[in-house]
C-alpha cells in the first residue's frame, strides 16, 4: 500500500503523553458504538455510527508518547460503491515534540483522492481530529453527549 493519504495536523500546549492518552480515549472525541480495547498494542475494536459506517481496527502500534497506528482489517461504508474502500488502510497518530508545544500529525493511509470516500471521509476527519480530538486534548472536552 502507498504511505499517501488524508494529513492533517494540530499543535497543542500539552505534553505528548496527554497527546497520547486522549487518542486512546476513542470513546471521548469519535462518534458512534466502540466495542473492544482501544488502549494497548495488538487490541481491536469495531466502530459503529448508525447504518453509515462499520469498521474494525487492530492497534499495530502503540508507543506511548509518540504513535498509534490502527490497521483496518474489515470495513462496511455504505454511502459509497465500493464499501469496502477503506480496508487495508492504516489510521496513524504522529506525537512530536516542538519546542514547549506538542504537534499531532493525523494520516489515514490509503484515504486517497482517486477513492469515492475521500470528499465525505476527510470532511468528518477534519471534524473529528481538528475539532473533537483537539478539543479533548487542550480543554476536556471531545464528543458531546447530544452530538452522538
Amino acid at each position: 500500500m502507498s504511505k499517501t493519504g488524508y494529513t492533517t495536523a494540530f499543535t497543542v500546549n500539552q505534553s505528548p503523553q496527554e497527546v497520547f492518552d486522549a487518542i486512546a480515549n476513542v470513546r471521548a472525541w469519535w462518534d458512534g458504538d466502540i466495542e473492544g480495547r482501544t488502549d494497548r498494542l495488538g487490541a481491536v475494536f469495531t466502530y459503529r455510527y448508525k447504518d453509515f459506517h462499520r469498521s474494525t481496527h487492530k492497534i499495530t502500534e502503540f508507543a506511548p508518547g509518540k504513535k498509534v497506528v490502527w490497521h483496518t482489517t474489515d470495513a462496511s461504508i455504505n454511502f459509497v460503491k465500493d464499501r469496502t474502500e477503506w480496508n487495508g488502510t492504516d489510521i496513524v497518530f504522529e506525537i512530536t515534540q516542538k519546542g514547549d508545544q506538542t504537534e499531532l500529525r493525523f494520516t489515514h493511509v490509503g484515504l486517497v483522492p482517486t477513492i469515492e470516500c475521500y470528499g465525505g471521509c476527510s470532511e468528518a476527519w477534519d471534524s473529528y481530529i481538528a475539532n473533537r480530538l483537539r478539543g479533548l486534548i487542550a480543554n476536556g472536552e471531545g464528543r458531546r453527549d447530544n452530538e452522538a
